[in-house]
Formats: C-alpha cells, structure tokens, sequence
C-alpha cells in the first residue's frame, strides 16, 4: 500500500494536530512530515505568548502523539515525532509573533528595501510600533518583507523601554526619562 504525497499528508494531519496542540494551550506554528529512511519524521513547532517549557514539550508530545496514532492510515507506518519551540532565527510573520516579541531588537527589510535595526513596542492586527534610534516609527505589517529578532547578550536600555511603554499608554508621559531607569536609583 503506497502513501499520500508528503504535502498531502500535512494537509490532512494539519487540523487534528492543531486541535491537539490548541487543547493544551499553545499554537501550532509549523507542522512538517518528511521521510527519514524506513520512518516519517513528523515535526511540530508550538510556541504561547508565555513561551514554551520543557514540561510543555513533553505534555504536547504525549498529546500530538495520541492524535497521530488515531491517525496511522494516513502515515502509513512507523514515524518519529519531535515536538520544539521556534528558535529566534524564526522570521516574524504574524502579529503574535510580533506581539511575543516585545522589548526584543530586530532586523527588518521593508518592502521598499530600507533596513532598519528596532526595538518592538506595542503590536496590534494591522502593524506594530518600534523604536528605530531614539525615535518611535509605525510599520504597517503589510510594508514589511522580512523581519527576525535580533539576539542580544545585555539588558534592553531603560530608556528605550521607557519610550515604547509611553508609547503604550503604559506610563504616563511626565518628566526626564531618567528618572524611571534602574541608574537614577
């Protein structure tokens, strides 16, 4: 007995897996089948707006896996299932993405082909306010081509931090900027 073409395999375990995933509290951010020798490997990557634990990992796993062992036939035969969260070289396509990524440095090609480097503020449906060198910008999330979270080894600066919640509506905009960071302590 053959089985479906890999892209059709996806197509058809997507929803279960996703229900599955849903039921436990996360979002389905990718779903892959492809074979590896004798076996199919079937990757699933979830993520929250609270991030994903080890813990989490393992109660999806355990989850995901019921769901395709009620699914057998379409895999048609033995598989290996990994469960992961997205690293950060994840590209930010959607607004939870976006959304998740608050406070965090970016790199974003816009789809005249500026690049700017930003810190991300607030995130709504249709775009998201950064801070690109001291001054807060909005980009429409339709003017943008491609965007990844930068990695970074320090602290955010306070004040940049300060701007975006202003921005918000977080904080109440009064006074010096300095006076809410940890070094006017």
């Amino acid at each position: 007995m053959s089985s479906p073409p890999r892209g059709e395999i996806t197509a058809q375990l997507e929803p279960v897996v996703a229900e599955a995933v849903s039921r436990m509290g996360f979002d389905l951010e990718e779903l892959g089948v492809q074979q590896a020798g004798r076996r199919r490997l079937v990757k699933v990557v979830i993520d929250s707006d609270d991030g994903v634990g080890l813990d989490d990992i393992s109660g999806v796993s355990r989850e995901v896996s019921k769901v395709l062992d009620e699914h057998e036939h379409v895999l048609a035969g033995s598989y290996t299932l990994e469960v992961t969260s997205p690293g950060v070289d994840r590209p930010l396509t959607r607004p939870r993405h976006w959304r998740r990524a608050r406070y965090r440095l970016v790199k974003v090609r816009l789809v005249g082909g500026e690049k700017v480097v930003a810190r991300v503020g607030a995130a709504d449906d249709d775009g998201v306010t950064v801070l690109v060198g001291g001054d807060l910008r909005r980009l429409a999330y339709r003017d943008v081509e491609r965007a990844v979270v930068e990695v970074e080894f320090q602290q955010p600066p306070a004040e940049d931090l300060v701007k975006l919640e202003r921005a918000a509506g977080g904080v109440p905009p009064q006074g010096d900027d300095r006076e809410d960071t940890e070094e006017s302590r």
